[in-house]
């Protein structure tokens, strides 16, 4: 009995080290062309023709001032905002922009037809375009950007997206921009709050800045090897041609679900469309600072990752894809799973790290477990606290090399979060619970209709 035990734990253990040295290997991978990139030549933002879609839903505390951005930053460019079925001022401030404004369209959508997810708004927003364009209109040389209801693109983000690498490449179909957290120097997040609440939620900012411009932004530029470049819902653009070419009965051509905008990407790559990254332009969007809030709308991502698990017989199948491009892709729609089998193995080594370390402290520590509790604390943090100071050094050169090392650190615990939602991602696949559901920005205390949940 014993043996079979001592068995399971040292299977444990060793699964333990060599995951944590894989990802290390990994991580090693990514830095290397991370930190070797460079800015590339930027085209002309006039040879295309641009258009951004905003799905909004109660969305009043931010819609206002993105839409006043949008049109001062970017004159030449239409802007679709989709009401979906907003129970505050949504409506009223698109449709005040829009009677002022030809380059602004509303799109009113009610229930029974509202609210029934993020794809559907965007697909709405899709059939309004192409039915207002005029038959013969160059639909290859028509771009279409997605963003937040509080996305800001930087000036000049279109000369960098008309780029003969990205869209003035006829055979790129899709480019994802670089996402910043536009909060992440405030000081004081939560006004009301007190010294410590103020340093956690304004290190949670920091963190999901830090993730978005280092490792985030690493894998996109190494999937570019891979040609598995992946799409987010803030920063990403589309040629219209693209988008027709998935539509499938005149609905458009998102497919419903929860990670609609990975999910566009995927379809376009299987497609035999190439997709593309920047980061020589980026979209400034608002940090959450309330760790429920996070969580909230990280298990709806691992959501939606989980359900596009469906795709696995599709690129093992595609001829389009490369040997390489289907373990990466693979890779990825299986990491929620991964992540959810390493929250049971790692604990069982744990312990077994813990309760050896109070046994065997002493002369014969090292002896016994010592070097593998050092190991696997070693590899376990510096795989993820490696990228404060890249972060550092890519990202916020006017920082201290001390304060990088601790937002590192912080980024290792900001990091197993993850596993957390992973575990609620299944609770909702398993109970059934599919609904897109809205996260609440900072400034809202309570919207109406379906919110992710926060606890």
């Amino acid at each position: 009995m014993n043996d079979g035990k001592h068995a399971l734990i040292s299977l444990a253990m060793a699964l333990t080290l060599l995951f944590s040295t894989m990802f290390v290997c990994y991580v090693v991978c990514l830095v290397i062309p991370f930190l070797r990139h460079r800015p590339r030549p930027t085209g002309d933002a006039a040879d295309f023709r641009w258009h951004f879609f905003i799905p909004c839903r109660d969305e009043e505390a931010v819609i206002g001032d993105t839409l006043a951005y949008l049109r001062a930053t970017f004159p030449s460019t239409h802007v679709w905002v989709v009401d979906d079925d907003s129970q505050d001022a949504t409506g009223l401030i698109a449709e005040a922009r829009q009677a002022e404004d030809p380059y602004v369209h509303l799109i009113r959508r009610r229930r029974p037809e509202a609210r029934t997810g993020k794809s559907d708004a965007l697909n709405a927003a899709y059939r309004a375009l192409v039915d207002w364009l005029p038959a013969d209109a160059p639909f290859e040389r028509i771009v279409v950007g997605v963003f937040d209801a509080d996305g800001h693109p930087a000036p000049g983000g279109l000369d960098v997206m008309a780029a003969d690498h990205l869209f003035g490449d006829p055979a790129i179909g899709a480019v994802q921009s670089e996402v910043r957290m536009r909060n992440r120097d405030d000081r004081r997040p939560v006004e009301d709050g007190g010294r410590l609440r103020n340093l956690l939620a304004r290190t949670l900012v920091r963190m999901q800045d830090l993730e978005f411009r280092t490792t985030t932004a690493a894998i996109q530029l190494a999937r570019r090897y891979t040609r598995t470049v992946g799409m987010g819902g803030n920063g990403q653009f589309t040629r219209l041609s693209a988008m027709r070419g998935l539509t499938a009965g005149g609905t458009g051509p998102w497919r419903g679900a929860l990670l609609e905008d990975f999910e566009l990407g995927l379809d376009l790559m299987l497609d035999g469309w190439r997709t593309a990254y920047t980061t020589d332009t980026s979209v400034d969007q608002e940090g959450l600072w309330s760790l429920r809030r996070l969580i909230a709308q990280r298990t709806r991502w691992g959501q939606g990752n989980m359900q596009c698990t469906r795709y696995l017989a599709k690129v093992w199948r595609s001829p389009k894809l490369t040997h390489s491009g289907v373990i990466e892709i693979s890779y990825y729609l299986l990491l929620p799973w991964f992540q959810v089998f390493a929250s049971l193995v790692f604990p069982v080594a744990m312990v077994y790290y813990g309760r050896s370390l109070l046994l065997s402290w002493g002369d014969d520590f090292f002896a016994n477990v010592g070097w593998g509790v050092l190991v696997g604390a070693v590899l376990g943090l510096s795989q993820f606290a490696i990228w404060g100071p890249i972060y550092r050094r890519r990202c916020e050169p006017r920082a201290g090399f001390w304060r990088s090392l601790g937002w590192g650190l912080a980024y290792a615990f900001y990091i197993y979060l993850f596993y957390v939602t992973a575990w609620r991602a299944l609770a909702r696949i398993v109970t059934g619970r599919n609904q897109w559901a809205k996260t609440r920005r900072n400034a809202e205390a309570l919207v109406t209709g379906p919110t992710a949940v926060e606890y």
